[in-house]
């Protein structure tokens, strides 16, 4: 490894570790009122939200292609390819925030547009992530490895770990890992955000509320997807 891989190995172990601890007193507080928030939102958007999901899982791992450059990183050192990554979540957030100020700024009926939307460009951006990184997202492994990714940055401290443990060990793990398990990934994607969501379609407040969720969110999948394919090209160094 180079000086600038060696900084990145650390950078991924002090991700890792962070993963891997027990979420903060207001997060575990945060996931039991999801059973309570669950209740105020009306059955209609729970449909949205189901049926979003269920369609992106399927899309994805069964040939829906999201067109991305597939030569724009050939060549690239490790150092490079970050570069680009991190310009592409810049510019990936600053869409979100377009779209969920946009949506926010409408009330219910708009509000309920804005998840499969926001699926749309985290799924977009993911698929991108992975060209940046030299992965080839027409390969199945690769779009299953792109839902894990998912999984990883939106879900409870249990399936985050147990998701963890298979991107480190993705070689071995992706010849058992036929398929996701949809209802489950779903369940924690809707669990995670259902709160932001819930204010989003309240009026008056929907557009701020939009914009600064879809934000952090797209933030929050950049920093996960960056490190999650770092450890992958990290793991087989020589070939960078």
């Amino acid at each position: 490894m180079n000086e600038y891989e060696l900084m990145v190995y650390e950078e991924v172990e002090e991700w890792k570790r962070k993963l891997k601890r027990r979420s903060g007193m207001m997060n575990r507080i945060s996931k039991k009122a999801q059973g309570k928030i669950n209740e105020w939102i009306p059955d209609k958007v729970h449909e949205v939200m189901t049926e979003s999901i269920k369609g992106m899982v399927k899309a994805t791992l069964f040939g829906s292609q999201v067109t991305t450059n597939k030569d724009q990183a050939r060549g690239l050192t490790l150092a490079e390819r970050d570069e680009l990554a991190r310009k592409k979540i810049s510019a990936y957030q600053k869409t979100a925030v377009v779209e969920g100020a946009g949506t926010g700024a409408g009330g219910i009926l708009l509000g309920l547009a804005d998840f499969p939307l926001l699926l749309s460009i985290k799924m977009k951006f993911l698929f991108e992530a992975a060209s940046v990184y030299g992965f080839d997202s027409r390969k199945y492994e690769e779009r299953l490895f792109i839902l894990h990714v998912f999984q990883l940055a939106f879900s409870s401290d249990e399936i985050r770990k147990n998701t963890l443990f298979e991107i480190e060990n993705w070689d071995s793990r992706k010849q058992v890992l036929v398929e996701m398990d949809w209802h489950k990934f779903q369940q924690e994607y809707r669990d995670y955000i259902d709160l932001a969501k819930l204010f989003q379609l309240v009026p008056g407040i929907g557009a701020f509320v939009g914009a600064y969720a879809n934000n952090n969110l797209l933030k929050h999948l950049g920093e996960t997807a960056m490190n999650a394919y770092r450890l992958r090209l990290l793991q087989k160094a020589p070939e960078l």
